[in-house]
């Protein structure tokens, strides 16, 4: 089985369509009773919280009492056309899309709407009010806007750069650089996947990441290219803006960089601020708190590294160790952490200060869990137990959606901390002033996302 990820493909399981329920567009609903299993590491005096070797332990959720709350499975989502490689979640509507170039809409576990593109499967996708940005295999940004009188109506209106746009920048020789041996190409195009996309609505940017190794800025207001950043060695597999004027990369030449972003009259700027991390594992996935103080990124190791911000600097602050193949997605909302794996598992961790602990891990799907999105649950969120609708896309072309409660079940101990603090391990820490702090190196592993 082929797929547009070389590394990925490894990872999934042959299958066959009897291992399906479901055909078509469906969706289907589970109630307490048939919750997704629950495990996490054993009691430390049993076994080392950090020991990688079949760390996982399982118990029913019928052994949880039922009072406690639980995290599991609420409902699936199937359509037997494609593996999905994206999600959006805006209040009551769920965006996904797929290697079969449909963007699929759905609403309280139906299909409410679709919409299609001509080429590229769909990589990413970010909601900026009645506009939805796509980014696409085949390096385009394809733009769609919602009609005001049908919530289900979709029309694609432009993409990023607009034929306006690429026929002005054609018409001066130093808008072409190089972008392969031997090839040029437009500075306002990506020459090969748009692997990432991520908003900031403040400022009204779009930050676009893409194999082609850059980082490319656009004014949501008028589709303007505005600046295009040569980030790193190899392609770039995550991008997220922040609040606080700093954007972060991750790439698969093992480097996760922050850039700063400055404002330079009708112009952005942006200059590297510190490289936080160099090693031989490819960063697949990057998420950031709501404030910007910490910085997640999840690598081709299965591990799960994070760093904090002091008024000065980012220094980093230790590592999750919950999963046995690459992490290929991660998102924060509220206390939690949450993060997706080729092993087809989700990891629940809550924060506390700068000390982790894994909740529960989340089972179910068969193929890698390739994309994530966290909805907060309003029915419940004044109440004192807070809750989240987790949204989990796989390779297995199945959306699952899961139940979340920040409240800590103490199962025997299994939730016991996994993580190491300040111990930095396969990876060198590249300071601001240009200087290394080194250690151990890894395997290597090199990964597209």
């Amino acid at each position: 089985m082929m797929h547009s990820d070389p590394n990925l493909s490894s990872t999934m399981p042959d299958q066959t369509e009897d291992e399906y329920g479901l055909r078509n567009s469906s969706a289907s609903a589970v109630g307490t009773g048939m919750y997704g299993r629950m495990s996490c590491e054993g009691s430390p005096v049993m076994m080392s919280p950090w020991n990688q070797a079949s760390p996982f332990t399982q118990t029913e959720w019928s052994n949880v009492d039922e009072n406690l709350p639980q995290n599991g499975l609420i409902g699936s989502l199937v359509r037997e056309e494609g593996h999905i490689y994206s999600l959006a979640a805006t209040k009551d509507l769920l965006y996904t899309g797929s290697d079969s170039k449909n963007i699929r809409v759905w609403k309280n576990l139906k299909e409410f709407s679709a919409f299609k593109c001509n080429s590229g499967l769909v990589k990413a996708i970010v909601i900026s009010g009645e506009k939805i940005f796509t980014g696409h295999q085949d390096g385009k940004i394809r733009v769609w806007k919602v009609s005001p009188k049908n919530q289900s109506s979709h029309k694609r209106s432009g993409t990023l750069p607009t034929l306006k746009d690429i026929f002005k920048a054609s018409l001066k020789p130093s808008n072409y650089v190089e972008v392969k041996k031997n090839r040029t190409a437009l500075w306002i195009k990506h020459a090969d996947a748009v692997s990432c996309l991520s908003l900031n609505e403040e400022q009204g940017l779009l930050y676009s990441a893409s194999w082609d190794r850059t980082i490319k800025v656009w004014r949501i207001s008028d589709s303007k290219c505005l600046e295009s950043i040569p980030a790193h060695d190899d392609a770039v597999n995550s991008v997220v803006s922040t609040t606080e004027a700093i954007v972060f990369s991750g790439s698969a030449d093992g480097t996760v960089k922050a850039w700063k972003r400055e404002q330079q009259g009708k112009h952005t700027k942006h200059t590297l601020m510190q490289t936080l991390t160099k090693q031989e594992t490819a960063i697949t996935a990057l998420a950031v708190n709501k404030n910007g103080t910490a910085v997640y990124f999840g690598s081709s190791d299965g591990l799960v590294n994070f760093w904090e911000r002091d008024e000065k600097q980012l220094n980093y602050g230790g590592v999750l160790k919950g999963h046995k193949l690459a992490v290929l997605c991660l998102e924060v909302a509220g206390g939690l952490v949450f993060s997706g794996s080729a092993d087809k598992t989700i990891c629940v961790w809550k924060r506390d200060g700068n000390i982790h602990t894994c909740l529960s891990v989340l089972t179910g799907h068969t193929g890698p869990v390739k994309c994530l999105a966290v909805e907060e649950n309003l029915e419940v969120s004044e109440q004192k137990d807070h809750k989240w609708i987790v949204y989990s896309g796989s390779l297995d072309k199945s959306v699952k959606v899961w139940g979340v409660s920040e409240s800590f079940i103490d199962m025997n101990n299994m939730g016991t901390m996994q993580q190491e603090q300040h111990v930095i391990s396969h990876s060198e820490v590249v300071m601001s002033d240009g200087s290394f702090s080194s250690s151990t190196g890894g395997a290597s592993s090199h990964q597209r996302g």
